[in-house]
């Protein structure tokens, strides 16, 4: 890939079928069965319309970002690129077009749960100038049994 064949846009409701097709490809994604379905995230964009981020070549989706907000603080959600389209700049755009967004919306800050075995995206956000929290801890409660997580093989 040559530099900057890609553009960063803000995500739309039509961009989905594209975009799950990409979570498929990333090895190790956790795809959410009822989070991430096709209901849940236009309802999830619907909420959010400028924040979430898509990176495009011309003939396909090559990296994505959900991003929202609560009108406090912000969080980033299944962010990845293409393994054929890392180190050519496209996670730093579009995390930097996400973070305009927010900062447009009235956001100061946002934050980001990357897995401990995610290498790559944990070395990712270190280079970046994300700060790693050691202070304090991270918990969930399911409300939904039937909301599993699958992870890409």
């Amino acid at each position: 890939m040559q530099e900057k064949e890609y553009t960063i846009r803000a995500m739309t409701t039509e961009d989905y079928e594209a975009v799950h097709a990409l979570w498929l490809r990333i090895k190790g994604f956790g795809i959410r069965s009822l989070d991430d379905s096709k209901e849940a995230v236009t309802r999830f964009i619907r909420r959010n319309p400028n924040t979430s981020i898509v990176a495009c070549t011309k003939d396909q989706i090559v990296g994505a970002i959900l991003c929202g907000h609560d009108g406090r603080r912000a969080c980033f959600y299944h962010v990845c690129v293409d393994e054929q389209y890392r180190q050519h700049g496209i996670g730093k755009a579009m995390a930097q077009r996400a973070i305009e967004a927010l900062k447009a919306e009235g956001i100061n800050k946002v934050n980001l749960v990357a897995f401990t075995t995610n290498e790559v995206g944990n070395r990712f956000w270190q280079s970046m100038g994300w700060t790693f929290r050691d202070d304090l801890n991270y918990y969930d409660y399911t409300l939904n049994e039937e909301n599993r997580t699958e992870f890409v093989g």
